[in-house]
């Protein structure tokens, strides 16, 4: 896994910055021991407080556009911007997996809307790898 540093202190699932969070993110287990995952660093993921308390054990949820169980993001294995964009200040999902992700997470939480509008008026998101 590469380092927090690498990562630029985000989580890897809602993109938001440590910076703006109270609590210190979390390494968490992309896929939950209960389901047989491991603590090696292919399963380990820079994760912010409600994220990983959204993630919990689960491996999937629903695409509220076709209403199938589908696996959830794994930022070991997919790239952000495959599955997801950016329309404002809200996270959209291009794939089933980043629509249940999305909802599963709670991505667009109102309190995380409001972080992102912010600092989109100040030039600091979304992060630099990945437009509007």
């Amino acid at each position: 896994m590469r380092s927090a540093r690498a990562r630029g202190h985000i989580c890897e699932y809602c993109r938001l910055p440590q910076v703006v969070r109270r609590l210190r993110f979390q390494i968490e287990h992309v896929i939950s021991r209960q389901h047989g995952g491991g603590d090696a660093l292919g399963n380990l993921a820079l994760a912010c407080g409600r994220c990983n308390r959204h993630q919990g054990p689960n491996i999937a949820g629903i695409d509220g556009a076709t209403g199938q169980l589908i696996r959830l993001f794994n930022p070991r294995v997919d790239r952000w911007q495959d599955h997801f964009r950016w329309e404002g200040a809200l996270a959209v999902g291009v794939t089933p997996i980043g629509r249940a992700t999305i909802e599963v997470l709670a991505m667009n939480h109102p309190e995380d809307v409001a972080i992102r509008l912010e600092m989109m008026d100040s030039g600091r998101f979304p992060p630099r790898s990945e437009g509007i």
